[in-house]
């Protein structure tokens, strides 16, 4: 790995040829983070953002409550590839806009009066995301 700033590691992967490799940005190892407790239909998780020094998103994480349950590791697996992507470079506003909307169970009431209602466990993340990290221009 080779450093790319103070705190910040680059990593690159190689994908087969030199015209294919990836650089991922990884976290510092001590990092600011922001955790949101979370209802959606009497299914309680947190969220647990992992921030880049310039205070963009670079990880999610999803805890639910019931550990080792089907839809906790889905959501697991969904966290992993989303932070994965977002460290790739993937922006945002992109990958909000792919994921919010998403419809299956649970969905419901939220214990957020911003979300009052979400559409899915993955819906609600994307639009936590979308009102605390993307610009106001994006939200439209």
């Amino acid at each position: 790995m080779a450093m790319a700033g103070p705190a910040e590691q680059t990593e690159v992967v190689q994908g087969g040829s030199p015209e294919t490799a990836s650089q991922r940005h990884a976290l510092p190892v001590t990092r600011q983070s922001v955790t949101h407790k979370f209802q959606i239909m009497g299914h309680e998780g947190y969220l647990t953002i992992g921030l880049f020094d310039d205070g963009r998103p670079g990880e999610i994480f999803v805890k639910m409550s019931k550990e080792g349950s089907t839809l906790s590791g889905m959501v697991q697996a969904f966290t992993r590839a989303f932070s994965l992507a977002l460290q790739y470079g993937l922006p945002l506003d992109e990958a909000v806009k792919r994921f919010k909307g998403m419809r299956f169970e649970p969905m419901g009431l939220t214990s957020n009066p911003d979300i009052p209602e979400a559409l899915s466990i993955i819906d609600y993340v994307a639009r936590f995301l979308e009102i605390h990290f993307c610009k106001a221009t994006a939200r439209a």
